[in-house]
Parts: C-alpha cells; sequence; structure tokens
C-alpha cells in the first residue's frame, strides 16, 4: 500500500529507540493484524512479550518473530487465561503492561443477527477484554510504570456505518471499560484505548474503498496503530490516562 505521509521509528535517530526496554507485556490477538504487528514492534523497543491467541500456528509464528512467549487460548476462558497470566509472569518474571487487542467482528444488520452473534462479538471483545485485564492487575500493581491499552475503534466512538452494531455496541463498552479501570487503578496503573479507523488487515476485506468520510483518505498501516499503542504504553505518556485516542485519519471529525 502507497503511503506517501506517514513516518516511522524506523526513521528516527536510534537514541529514540528501545523505549520499552525491561518492559513485560501480555498481549492478546498476537496471531495477526494489530496485534501481531504491536508484538514486533514493542520486541524491536526492548519488552518481553507473552502472546495469546486461539490460532497456536499463528501466535507461534509470532513468537518466533519476536522471541516471545505463545499461549494459544480462548480470552473468554477465565480460567484458561489465569493459568496463562499466571504461566506467562513467571516466564517473565512479572507483568508490567497489557495490550488487548484481539477483537472480532460480527457483520449484518441488527434485525439480522442473531443474538448467539451478538453474545460472542460482546463475549470476545468486551468481556475477553475485561477477564485479561483483571487476571493481570495483581501483577501489574506490584510493577512501576504499569499499563493497560485496550484496542476499541472509532465504531466505538461514532457508530455510522450500517451492519455493524453489535461491534460498535462492544467497542463503546471498551472505551468505558477503560475509563472505569483507570479510575479504580489510578495511581498505580495507567488505563487507555486506542481507536482505530480501518486498518489494512483482513479485518477490512470488502470495506477498503470505502474511506471518502476519512480526512486522510486511506486506510492505516497497522504500524501506525501499534506506534500509538506504544506511546501509551511508554513512559512518553506517563500523565495520559482515561484517553481514548482516535487514531482514525481524521474519521471521527469528519
Amino acid at each position: 500500500m502507497e503511503n506517501l505521509t506517514r513516518t516511522t521509528l524506523d526513521d528516527q535517530p536510534s537514541t529514540l529507540r528501545s523505549r520499552l526496554a525491561g518492559r513485560r507485556i501480555v498481549l492478546t490477538g498476537a496471531a495477526s493484524g494489530i496485534g501481531r504487528t504491536t508484538a514486533k514492534l514493542f520486541a524491536e523497543e526492548g519488552a518481553t512479550v507473552a502472546l495469546f491467541d486461539r490460532d497456536a500456528e499463528g501466535v507461534r509464528r509470532t513468537a518466533e518473530e519476536t522471541s516471545g512467549h505463545p499461549f494459544q487460548i480462548d480470552i473468554t476462558d477465565e480460567d484458561a487465561v489465569l493459568a496463562a497470566v499466571g504461566e506467562a509472569a513467571t516466564a517473565m518474571g512479572g507483568i508490567d503492561g497489557v495490550v488487548n487487542a484481539a477483537g472480532i467482528m460480527t457483520k449484518g444488520l441488527a434485525a439480522d443477527v442473531r443474538a448467539a452473534d451478538w453474545r460472542r462479538v460482546l463475549e470476545v471483545n468486551l468481556t475477553g477484554t475485561y477477564i485479561v485485564s483483571r487476571c493481570c492487575v495483581p501483577y501489574l500493581l506490584e510493577a512501576d510504570n504499569a499499563t493497560i491499552v485496550n484496542i476499541a475503534s472509532a465504531q466505538g466512538l461514532l457508530p455510522n456505518a450500517p451492519g455493524h452494531t453489535a461491534y460498535a455496541a462492544s467497542k463503546g463498552g471498551v472505551v468505558n471499560l477503560t475509563r472505569a479501570l483507570a479510575a479504580e487503578l489510578a495511581p498505580k496503573v495507567r488505563v487507555n484505548s486506542v481507536c482505530p479507523g480501518m486498518v489494512d488487515t483482513p479485518m477490512a476485506d470488502g470495506y477498503r474503498a470505502n474511506v471518502g468520510n476519512y480526512a486522510l483518505k486511506r486506510v492505516a498501516d497497522p504500524r501506525e496503530i501499534a506506534e500509538a499503542i506504544l506511546f501509551l504504553t511508554s513512559v512518553q505518556a506517563s500523565y495520559v490516562t482515561g484517553a481514548a485516542l482516535a487514531v482514525d485519519g481524521g474519521r471521527s471529525f469528519h
């Protein structure tokens, strides 16, 4: 994808690298898309990563690319998550941060989406985010500069497309879960959300041409979202908590 406007950390002086040196991060949705890209960026920046995903082969591949610790896991299974978080903390010597990037989408008008499909979207996107965060909290409270970054969506800020009611509701829930956790866990843990617009991942299949209401008139590269997640995880965002950062090419205001 041609991109004439973005600047990545690859273009920056080496003195700006290693912003996560020594950090130990649990990252969900690590087998593909934003999760995989974020895991690779975090590893480049010096973090040790524990990688959660249902896709065994995908999470294994990401682990090879990042020297991370792979866990094949369904984040809606509370007992499995609790066990995996404990193993991750043991393997990494603790947990300093969490990135909740796992998510699914059900496409269809509200009149056509069955309650079972609605529940599954909320279970993964919202309840799964809560479960992983809750299981990591005891370790985060023992860490310095602890962080949680939840991946919400521009749909969670401004639902404006038909066929995404369940997804928009789940991501709006993530935005407010983030705010509630930020208030509850302060001052020990900073909790923020990133709200992407359309990103060049398989979830955008069939929608990439629909960027007329985006000020920047293009979809995002996953790396652009990962860099926003990196900022909120780093000490550079030390005075930021409870924020819902729109990284959406101007979709929310345009």
